[in-house]
C-alpha cells in the first residue's frame, strides 16, 4: 500500500482536539513511517460561541469549519469526535468516513475540589454543565442538585471550577485522559448512573470521497468493533432525528461472544420522563439494531418528547 508523502490533518484548535490529532499522527507514523503529517488547526463556531448551541447551528457548530477546510482542499484528513458530528443529516457532500479509531472510555467523571462523590453532594450543590443529557439525568436521579451553565474546553471549565463558579463539574473521562488531567477526577460514573452521549469516546477520520489513495492508507487505523458500535449508535440517532437540545443518551457494545447490544434513553428536560430501550443483535447488521432501538423509543413517545423541546 502506497501512502501519500504528506497528510495535512485538520481539527479544532482546542487543547483536547490537538491531543486527539497527536494520537492520529502517532498511529499514522507507526503504520506509514515515511509519511509526514502536518496539523491544520481551525477555530470553530462552537469554540467561539459560549451561549446556547441551538442558537448557532447546534452540534454542527463544532464541525462546519473543519468540513469546509477539508472540502476546500486546505487539508486532506479531518479528525472529529463522533459525539460532535450531527447524525440527523448526512455528512457534507463529497466527504466520507475513512476509519473509526478504537473507542476510549465512554464514562463521565465527577470533579469535586473537596473529594465528595455524587451521592455525597449536599442539596443545592452547583454542578457545572451545559449538557442537556447530563442535566436531565441529574434531574431524574439527583433532583436536589442544581446545574449551572458552563461551556468552554475542559481546561477552561476546570479554571471556572477553581474560581468558584460551580461546586463540581461533570466531564468526559476520555477527554481528561487526552489532556492528561485524570488527576482531578473524584469519581467515575458508571453508564447506569450517567448514560453517555451517542458516539462517546470515538474519534472519526473523514476524507474527501475521491481521495482513494488516502482512504486506503488510513482505513487500517479503523477498529472493527468500534465501527459496529458507531454504526448502530448513529443510525439510532438518525432515526430519532434528535437535535442539540434533545436529552438523548446511549451506547452500543460488542460483547465477548461477538453479539452487539445497544442501550439508549430519551429524557424530558426535567428528568420526570425517562424512556428506555435495550436490545441485542448477532454478529451482523448494526444499522438494523440502531433502527430497532429507535423505533422502540418512538413507540414509547420519544417523538413527542423531542419535538416538544425548543431548538
Amino acid at each position: 500500500m502506497s501512502a501519500p508523502e504528506l497528510i495535512r490533518i485538520v481539527s479544532r484548535d482546542s487543547p483536547m482536539a490537538l491531543a486527539q490529532v497527536e494520537r492520529v499522527r502517532s498511529e499514522l507514523a507507526a503504520l506509514h513511517p515515511a509519511t509526514a503529517t502536518e496539523v491544520v488547526p481551525v477555530k470553530t463556531t462552537g469554540d467561539k460561541w459560549m451561549g446556547d448551541l441551538s442558537q448557532v447551528e447546534g452540534k454542527g457548530a463544532f464541525t462546519k469549519e473543519v468540513d469546509q477546510a477539508l472540502l476546500a482542499g486546505e487539508a486532506d484528513l479531518a479528525v472529529h469526535c463522533v459525539k460532535d458530528i450531527p447524525a440527523d443529516r448526512p455528512l457534507p457532500a463529497g466527504t466520507t468516513f475513512a476509519a473509526f479509531l478504537e473507542r476510549d472510555d465512554i464514562r463521565d467523571a465527577l470533579i469535586h475540589p473537596g473529594g465528595l462523590q455524587l451521592d455525597q453532594l449536599p442539596a443545592g450543590s452547583r454542578i457545572g454543565t451545559s449538557s442537556v443529557r447530563r442535566i436531565a439525568q441529574l434531574a431524574a436521579s439527583h433532583p436536589h442538585l442544581e446545574c449551572v451553565p458552563m461551556r468552554g474546553n475542559a481546561n477552561r471549565r476546570l479554571e471556572k471550577l477553581a474560581a468558584g463558579e460551580a461546586d463540581a463539574l461533570l466531564l468526559a473521562v476520555s477527554g481528561l485522559e487526552r489532556i492528561d488531567r485524570t488527576d482531578v477526577i473524584t469519581e467515575i460514573l458508571s453508564p447506569e448512573v450517567m448514560c453517555p452521549p451517542i458516539g462517546a469516546g470515538i474519534l472519526a477520520l473523514q476524507c474527501r470521497e475521491g481521495d482513494t489513495a488516502l482512504i486506503d492508507a488510513v482505513s487500517p487505523l479503523g477498529h472493527p468493533a468500534t465501527y459496529r458500535e458507531t454504526t448502530a449508535e448513529r443510525m439510532f440517532l438518525h432515526v430519532l432525528q434528535g437535535h442539540c437540545n434533545s436529552p438523548i443518551a446511549g451506547y452500543a457494545q460488542v460483547e465477548r461472544n461477538g453479539e452487539l447490544s445497544l442501550q439508549a434513553k430519551v429524557f424530558s428536560l426535567d428528568g420526570k420522563t425517562v424512556l428506555n430501550a435495550h436490545e441485542w443483535v448477532g454478529p451482523l447488521d448494526p444499522a438494523t439494531l440502531g433502527t430497532s432501538v429507535a423505533v422502540s423509543l418512538l413507540r414509547q413517545g420519544a417523538r413527542e418528547l423531542i419535538d416538544g423541546i425548543a431548538h
